[in-house]
């Protein structure tokens, strides 16, 4: 199965490829974007080279990858639905890593949480995945918002060996997960 393009009523997902790289660029400048991740904007360098990775991302396990949205043909942000990358993330076999990043005019307007169910509903429907889970800092109140607004729930707090530590990094990282099951039942 090759990723496919997913819609929600305001949102079209469409694979990323690279036709999209300016966007992601643009939505990395942000160093506001960025708070959580970098505390900076990253360099249209950096982004190339992530953007390989985004894009290889898809070829790893077949339906899952990222996603460029748009809205009315605007582009809004990138949703993931991953395999799991590290060792504390359990078994990467019907597991993925659910991730989204928005340009800020866009934010407070629902459109990651309406672009995140919809990864979540073609994780367990088409995919037929056993569980989702995603991780943020535990700083991130808007991110951790999003992620109870779609029926994750929090596993845990944990404390990650960072090179150069972000503000908040001393509260740790937060992981949220659902499972097929609880998704099915909420």
């Amino acid at each position: 199965m090759s990723q496919a393009t997913l819609r929600t009523d305001r949102i079209e997902l469409v694979p990323l490829s690279d036709e999209h790289l300016e966007h992601e660029v643009e939505l990395d400048a942000d160093p506001e974007v960025m708070r959580y991740l970098t505390g900076r904007a990253r360099t249209r360098e950096e982004v190339e080279v992530l953007h390989r990775g985004r894009l290889a991302a898809a070829e790893r396990v077949a339906g899952l990858g990222f996603w460029a949205g748009f809205v009315d043909g605007q582009f809004v942000g990138w949703w993931i639905l991953e395999p799991p990358t590290r060792d504390d993330q359990g078994p990467v076999e019907g597991q993925a890593e659910l991730g989204y990043r928005l340009l800020r005019r866009y934010w407070r307007q629902g459109l990651a949480s309406e672009g995140a169910r919809e990864l979540l509903r073609h994780g367990f429907e088409d995919l037929r995945l056993t569980r989702v889970f995603a991780e943020t800092m535990a700083v991130n109140t808007a991110s951790r918002a999003t992620m109870a607004a779609i029926g994750m729930r929090y596993v845990r707090t944990f404390h990650a060996d960072w090179e150069e530590p972000l503000p908040g990094s001393e509260l740790g990282e937060v992981e949220y997960a659902i499972t097929r099951e609880q998704w099915l039942a909420a």
